[in-house]
């Protein structure tokens, strides 16, 4: 029989902490190197995780007219979240809705068609491992680390930057979905010392 002790616990050597969002230099290093390297689809996946800040299987579930209205892509999309059947609202920016248009032209997509459709028969849009791949392909290419930046990364990567400018922790709550604002303090993994910041700056 195995000694139970001698097992080493599963996680031993793994990073199983939230993954840390991307710094707003890692947003832009990305971004150029995905416009150097002409890759439209990429271009247009990445700038759009950032700013739904939808998990991965909300964004690959997106079709063209959950952004599309007519002819024009909209500013803002409201899609109702897998995990906690919430409807969530998000703007696009425009140079997301620039990268976009440009991706559905290249790909000559249609309304009813998912945004970002898969070549394997047996697959309707991108899979999550799919996409998970990608993600690392994104930071590999500005030298970082597979390992500690995943696809999490990209849903995390504006609410941080939002609250970190504005330290409105209910508007980032409001733009995540989340019910309860200690999921949002949890999910930001604001620490003490940013609380006596906040409080700091406010006198009374």
């Amino acid at each position: 029989m195995e000694n139970i002790q001698s097992r080493e616990p599963w996680n031993k050597g793994k990073l199983v902490s939230q993954k840390p969002p991307l710094k707003l230099k890692d947003v832009w290093g990305i971004r150029i190197h995905l416009q150097l390297g002409s890759r439209v689809r990429d271009l247009a996946m990445f700038n759009l995780a950032i700013d739904s800040k939808l998990r991965g299987c909300d964004l690959l579930n997106l079709r063209v007219r959950d952004v599309v209205h007519g002819n024009q892509i909209q500013p803002r999309a409201i899609v109702v979240q897998k995990k906690t059947q919430r409807p969530v609202q998000f703007e696009l920016t425009e140079r997301t809705r620039n990268a976009i248009a440009a991706w559905i032209v290249k790909a000559n997509l249609k309304s009813e068609q998912y945004l970002f459709p898969s070549q394997l028969r047996n697959s309707p849009h991108i899979s999550t491992r799919q996409y998970a791949r990608i993600v690392d392909r994104w930071g590999s290419s500005i030298g970082l680390d597979p390992a500690v930046y995943g696809t999490h990364t990209m849903h995390r990567t504006k609410a941080t930057l939002i609250y970190r400018r504005t330290k409105n922790l209910r508007a980032v709550q409001l733009l995540l979905g989340h019910t309860k604002l200690e999921s949002t303090v949890r999910y930001l993994g604001i620490e003490v010392d940013d609380a006596l910041e906040i409080s700091e700056q406010t006198e009374i």
